[in-house]
């Protein structure tokens, strides 16, 4: 078997990528009193025993530096009516009114988040201009809401919830 090696545009590997629907998260730390947040959707469980997830930071974010130095960080899961928040927390918003955070397991989250998971740094990996972060888990916390998702370069909802309880 002959594999072709050729170069994928990059536009059409945007495209592609951004045709595989996802939640949206906000990314939340805490280094020397300041909350620092950054809206991803690159979030995925890695690992049930031991309890891991990943998340993908841009080598050009300012969170990659805030994870490396508090060494712990929180993913906040959005509901669907948290779309500003989403939107604030990728610079594409300004809010008039300030966001306001609750702690848990030590971290700044969003309140009314669909669902929380607080991880210490367990790894880090350079790939390619973006950095991989392996959280390992130390809290969960769980809303029973329906979740923001992204799909095609846009904001959607699910139609139809199939029993949320």
């Amino acid at each position: 078997m002959q594999i072709e090696n050729q170069e994928v545009d990059d536009r059409l590997f945007r495209n592609a990528m951004g045709s595989f629907a996802t939640g949206v998260t906000v990314i939340t730390t805490e280094v020397a009193g300041e909350v620092h947040g950054m809206t991803a959707n690159a979030f995925m469980s890695i690992s049930l025993n031991p309890k891991l997830i990943a998340i993908s930071v841009g080598e050009n974010a300012r969170m990659l530096r805030h994870i490396k130095e508090a060494k712990q960080f929180a993913v906040n899961i959005l509901t669907s009516e948290q779309q500003n928040e989403s939107k604030q927390f990728s610079g594409q918003l300004n809010l008039e009114h300030e966001i306001t955070f609750s702690s848990y397991k030590g971290l700044p989250i969003l309140e009314d988040a669909l669902a929380v998971v607080t991880c210490t740094l367990h790894s880090e990996y350079v790939v390619g201009d973006h950095t991989v972060y392996i959280g390992q888990v130390t809290g969960v916390k769980l809303e029973q809401k329906a979740p923001l998702l992204y799909s095609q370069g846009k904001y959607r909802e699910l139609k139809e919830l199939q029993d949320l309880g």
